[in-house]
């Protein structure tokens, strides 16, 4: 025959308490970006758009090594840092044949 514990009512909040606490960890963003100037972080589109060239030329040059920072499963750049991958790297165009 089995025994069956009846859980009082501190134990049942102490375990809510433990699982709300574990779940909010696990949210929290893994990578938090802090910059000294405050700099917006600019998403793909814009950035793509700003340099005027398309999403998949910017998806190569990413993996050219285009410096980006991921967060919650997106990807974003800053200015500053992209122009100056571009000035040092001068990457190449996906189609660039001209």
């Amino acid at each position: 025959m089995e025994t069956f514990v009846i859980p009082s009512e501190s134990d049942i909040r102490k375990w809510v308490k433990e699982a709300v606490k574990e779940s909010l960890e696990m949210a929290k963003p893994k990578e938090v970006l802090v910059t000294n100037t405050q700099e917006a972080l600019i998403s793909r589109k814009e950035i793509a758009t700003r340099l005027e060239i398309s999403l998949v030329t910017l998806t190569g040059w990413v993996k050219q090594g285009l410096p980006s920072h991921k967060q919650q499963g997106r990807v974003y750049f800053l200015y500053s840092e992209v122009m100056e991958y571009i000035a040092k790297k001068k990457p190449k165009k996906r189609y660039d044949w001209i």
